[in-house]
């Protein structure tokens, strides 16, 4: 197997995975996972994908994410990771699509229009 090159996107992150077969070694800009993504919460929805399709040790992820948050980026990762998973086996499928793995969540920041304070707030309305 060679390497499978996927991207996911969240909010304004942008993920890029190359998955080989491996080890298991997850890194995140050329840091390990736990140092760069630093809560358990954060950490386990990049494992999410691997632990549905029970494949926790078998493929090595590099990881190149940048834009938005850190949670954005943690869920910009998902994705990809499930995408990826399924173009290598497409049985992985229908264990990650119920979960709502391999959407899209196409919510994003709404833009600010003018003469408006912000995206829907206005100016304070003076009667006289």
């Amino acid at each position: 197997m060679e390497v499978v090159h996927k991207i996911g996107r969240r909010k304004t992150a942008v993920a890029r995975v190359y998955v080989s077969e491996g080890k298991g070694n997850i890194t995140v800009n050329k840091r390990n996972l736990e140092e760069y993504f630093s809560t358990a919460t954060l950490q386990y929805k990049v494992k999410q994908p691997f632990s549905l399709t029970e494949t926790d040790d078998n493929y090595d992820v590099k990881v190149n994410v940048y834009g938005g948050g850190i949670t954005g980026q943690a869920e910009a990762v998902r994705l990809a990771i499930s995408r990826a998973l399924c173009e290598i086996n497409e049985e992985h499928r229908l264990a990650l699509k119920p979960e709502g793995l391999l959407t899209r969540d196409p919510r994003m920041v709404e833009r600010k229009k003018f003469g408006q304070k912000k995206a829907r707030k206005k100016f304070q309305f003076s009667k006289r």
